[in-house]
């Protein structure tokens, strides 16, 4: 099921995986609606990476993989098809950042520039630098360009395929699309005075359906 976006009627996004290109801000948004949701965040970049960008094996993947999605909800982002077997059929929402390859570009270069700067701790085993991330053949800017159109393929042939017909999918594709559509699901899930709630009768939370969704994008 494919959604301009939002969630069904009396439907209520709890398992999430948030996908696009390099540089899209995938965790950045997961990282917020993990907060709307009330819910944990699963960063994959997290469960790969290891000291001196070591790859973690994957069965080591697959059990921390295991161990994080075992709650009832959770927001993990990351595309990582080695792991799509595992992480999808658990899910009910895809939330793909289909943004183009020039936004992508430059905010990978600035948020490397961020990173070497201030030094940041990534996964608290590694730093980016500036040859590493933009120099080298397979940095992130080099991977940006390599896969943005793949993955746009990618992702349309799964969004229409048979694979994953229990997903709902959300499709961004700005940022100002993006902020709008968590400006509206942090809304909707504030509560609503109007709604009864325990003993007492009022004050619940209002799950959007899909005509609120398109009217206020």
């Amino acid at each position: 099921m494919t959604l301009a976006a939002g969630v069904v009627e009396g439907v209520e996004m709890r398992r999430v995986v948030v996908v696009g290109v390099t540089g899209a801000g995938k965790t950045t948004l997961a990282a917020a609606l993990a907060r709307t949701l009330n819910i944990p965040h699963i960063e994959l970049d997290a469960i790969q990476w290891r000291e001196n960008w070591a790859k973690a094996p994957l069965d080591e993947m697959l059990a921390a993989l295991a161990q994080q999605t075992a709650g009832p909800g959770w927001v993990a982002d990351g595309n990582y098809p080695k792991l799509r077997p595992a992480l999808w059929p658990l899910a009910d929402t895809v939330i793909w950042l289909d943004y183009s390859l020039g936004l992508c570009l430059w905010r990978v270069l600035w948020r490397t520039l961020r990173r070497v700067l201030s030094k940041e701790l990534l996964w608290g085993v590694n730093r980016e630098t500036i040859r590493n991330t933009l120099l080298a053949r397979d940095g992130l800017l080099a991977w940006a360009v390599q896969t943005h159109g793949r993955y746009r393929r990618e992702f349309e042939e799964l969004m229409r395929g048979d694979d994953y017909v229990h997903l709902r999918w959300v499709r961004l594709r700005t940022p100002r699309e993006a902020k709008r559509w968590l400006g509206y699901i942090s809304a909707a899930k504030k509560p609503d005075p109007m709604m009864e709630s325990g003993p007492g009768g009022r004050g619940g939370t209002r799950t959007p359906d899909l005509t609120d969704v398109n009217r206020a994008l």
